[in-house]
């Protein structure tokens, strides 16, 4: 690993455990052997080193559910819509710090003023939104899932399972004891509706 790359991961281990101003960059160079004048080197400043963890934590979102995908054949678009969701929860657990990096308030925050940061976060959601709305809409011409909209479920469905990684994260719940509540629920939510939406 060069040694930018052992910054930037270092870094998101420790904006995900101390948050942004928490996150001390004695503390990171301390964690990486790493002098400052070296961190500043290969990052402008603290703003631009998180911003590139976010980018990164972006770009691996986006190459495993990629890659994920690629290699699957689901039979219906309703299996489509439940791997989605064992892969996210699968990955949410090898990928601790990012996902506890997501779940803080501050990037949210900075995205109010900082575009590019605000352009990597709706880019891993709609990463993962178009995933499960991709689902939907197969599942509807299979017949699998309900007449839904599908943007919206997409989200709803989205909302669930983000909410027991955000409790799995924070040590709240064991996302492994709520799993099959969680897929039994959004079965129910995809097969059981047959009423038309506007």
């Amino acid at each position: 690993m060069s040694k930018k790359n052992a910054i930037l991961s270092a870094a998101t281990r420790l904006f995900s455990q101390k948050g942004y101003d928490g996150a001390a960059m004695a503390e990171l160079s301390r964690m990486t052997g790493a002098a400052g004048g070296t961190i500043f080197h290969h990052f402008k400043n603290k703003e631009a080193l998180f911003v590139s963890a976010l980018r990164n934590i972006e770009e691996t979102i986006i190459f495993e559910f990629e890659t994920h995908f690629n290699q699957q054949q689901y039979k219906t678009g309703l299996a489509m819509v439940e791997g989605a969701i064992t892969f996210y929860l699968q990955l949410a657990e090898t990928m601790k710090d990012q996902f506890l990096l997501l779940h803080r308030h501050f990037p949210y925050k900075m995205a109010e003023t900082n575009p590019v940061c605000r352009r990597y976060l709706t880019s891993i959601f709609d990463c993962l939104l178009d995933i499960f709305e991709r689902g939907i809409s197969i599942g509807q011409q299979d017949g699998s899932v309900g007449n839904l909209p599908t943007r919206h479920t997409a989200m709803i469905l989205f909302s669930m399972v983000d909410g027991t990684v955000f409790l799995h994260t924070h040590h709240l719940y064991d996302a492994d004891a709520l799993y099959s509540t969680l897929l039994h629920s959004c079965r129910r939510l995809l097969k059981n509706q047959t009423e038309t939406f506007i």
